[in-house]
Parts: C-alpha cells; structure tokens; sequence
C-alpha cells in the first residue's frame, strides 16, 4: 500500500469538522469561527467560500443523495440549520431550530431526512427535528407541511445523535439514550444509562448501539437482542472516540493513550482482552475506511498513525503533523482521508 500527502491548506480557525461530497469531488471543512470551505478534491483548490455561521459552526453533513444533487447542510452556535447548494455555494434554506448552538446533524440513509438536535440553553430538554431534503429544496415533514417535524422531548438535553444503517435514530442524553421510529416519529425504546454521554454510534450491520461515557467507559446495547447490554471501564479519560470497522468486527474507541480496538463478533467484547495501539500522547481520533480495513488515529501531540487490526503487525503508516487532529475523514471509496487539525490545517492523503 502507498500513502502520501495530497495538498494541504488552512482554514481561519481550528477544524472543527469535515466531511466528503458522495461522488468524492468536494470535501467540506468546518471552521470553528464560522466559515465553511468546499475543496477540489483534486487539486486542493477553493471552490467556494461559504459564509456559514456568524457566531460559529460546530458540524456539517453531506445529503447521501446520488449525483447531481450536492446538498450540504450545516449546524452553528446561531441555532440555525442552513443546507446549501455545493454546485452553485448558494444558501438554499434555512431552518431555526433551537435558541443555542446545533451541535448534532446526521442524515438517514434512506429517503435523504436530516435529523439535528439544538442545545437548549437554560432548558431541561430539548428534542430532535427532522427534515426531508428533495433535490435543492427543503420539505417539511410536519403533518400541516407548514414547519419541520420535532419528536417528543427527550428527558434532559441531546448530547450525541446517531443514525442506524436501518434508519433508527438513537439520541443521548444525560441517563441514557432514546431510539425513534423515523416514519412515525414515536420513542422505540429507552436505554437508561446512569452517566453522561459524549459519543453515541451504531455498528454498520445496526446489530451494536454504543455509547462514549463520562465515566471513562464505553457502554454497548444491541436493541434486537433482549438483555444484551455489555460495558467496558477502565479507560484513562471520557470518552469521545468510537469508530466501527466496515464488517462491524472492529470497534475502535480512545479514551487514553493507547487505541482501543475491541472484537465484536459473536458474543461481543466484554471479558475479551482489546487489541491496544500505542501512542505518545492521548487518542484524539479514531476513524475505520468505509469498506476497507486501515485505521486511522491521532494523538494530542500531532501524531497520526494508519493500522491494520486484523495483521499480527498491524502499524501500517506512521505521520507526524504540526498540531493535533481534529477531525479524519475517509473518501467514500477509501482513496483519500482528510484529516483536520486544532491549528486550522486540513491536510489530504492519497492511498492506493
């Protein structure tokens, strides 16, 4: 396998997100002061500068929608969802979701809704809204097609949102997490957990929901499967990182100085011993290729590392960048992996 940096460019603030178009053309970069770039995937160069949000973005997330509709919907601290039109760097619509900032926006991967969860400052919860994203246009999905559709409250503020491969959203909060039923808009179930919750995932086969813990613990539930509730302590500090390989084998998570990659067949991970991945300094990123099986991490003091799990070696690549990584991003077809980092910098490797 070859690896080498691509481009490299640099935002006006700390890379607080990135993600790429579908067809692999644009890669998006969130600034945290506001701005949100659309790269050339080729060349690097700036396609469009999107104004974004004036007090801040926090997240953004391309439409799955198939080409030529390049929909891109971005969350910031103004409470406001904007989606845009990449083609153009139009702003299409906009939808006020909630007083503070929106931290939290996924698509579903059948129909193209959006859900995205707002913190309510002040508030004791706050509940998901859901959009429906037609080509350029933004549908509302509420009954009276007169505003976007918002699922019942959930009982203390949204921390993380996730959506299941099979179109089930799961929301975290403080306590525990909550599923609903996207075409009804009805709570599915309640999985009480008695911490707060940073990261929230569902493994690709939607068999594994697992959750990134205050306690310093990653916490697993497999909604299908009665009982089945599994919990791993231990980790050096809360946790925030959780990425699953393709085959839903492999679950990556930080949470300290060394990566820990746990197997999920079968039975699950609990009382098995987790593949550790060293590093200098604390795990910041962790994120699996989309349907290959290199590993991405990065570590506080900048450094970036490429494994292969499966391998009896598994140090594939090793990179040292100017600053921590913020942010990986793997191309749909796994070529390239953006990487963002606290300085600004957006680097672009090409594997093959």
């Amino acid at each position: 396998m070859n690896f080498a940096k691509h481009w490299a460019a640099t935002l006006d603030d700390y890379a607080i997100d990135l993600a790429w178009s579908p067809d692999g053309t644009l890669l998006a970069a969130a600034s945290a002061a506001g701005g949100i770039t659309l790269f050339d995937a080729a060349t690097g160069a700036v396609r469009h500068q999107l104004p974004g949000h004036a007090d801040g973005a926090n997240c953004l997330a391309w439409s799955p929608a198939p080409a030529p509709t390049s929909l891109l919907a971005t969350g910031g601290q103004d409470g406001c969802v904007r989606f845009w039109d990449a083609l153009t760097g139009r702003q299409t619509a906009e939808v006020k979701i909630g007083p503070a900032w929106v931290e939290h926006l996924c698509w579903f991967p059948v129909g193209s809704p959006l859900a995205g969860a707002a913190s309510d400052a002040g508030q004791p919860a706050s509940a998901p809204r859901l959009f429906a994203a037609a080509g350029k246009k933004l549908v509302a999905l509420h009954p009276d097609g007169s505003s976007a559709h918002a699922f019942p409250d959930a009982p203390k503020t949204i921390s993380a949102l996730s959506v299941s491969p099979s179109s089930v959203l799961a929301a975290a909060y403080f306590g525990g997490v909550c599923t609903w039923d996207a075409t009804t808009f009805t709570a599915c179930k309640e999985f009480p957990y008695g911490n707060a919750i940073y990261a929230l995932t569902w493994s690709p086969d939607s068999r594994w929901l697992v959750a990134g813990c205050h306690d310093n613990a990653v916490h697993l539930w497999a909604p299908a499967e009665a009982d089945l509730e599994l919990h791993m302590s231990g980790y050096e500090t809360r946790l925030k990182e959780l990425s699953f390989s393709h085959d839903s084998k492999w679950l990556a998570t930080g949470g300290g100085r060394d990566a820990c990659v746990w197997d999920c067949a079968g039975a699950g991970p609990e009382g098995r011993e987790p593949l550790l991945l060293p590093h200098d300094a604390r795990v910041c990123a962790v994120a699996f290729q989309h349907a290959h099986s290199l590993l991405a991490t990065g570590s506080a003091n900048g450094q970036f590392t490429l494994w292969m799990p499966s391998r009896k070696n598994p140090l594939v690549a090793e990179v040292t960048m100017p600053s921590s990584a913020t942010k990986f991003a793997w191309r749909a077809d796994d070529a390239g992996l953006a990487v963002g980092t606290e300085k600004g910098q957006v680097f672009v490797f090409k594997t093959t």
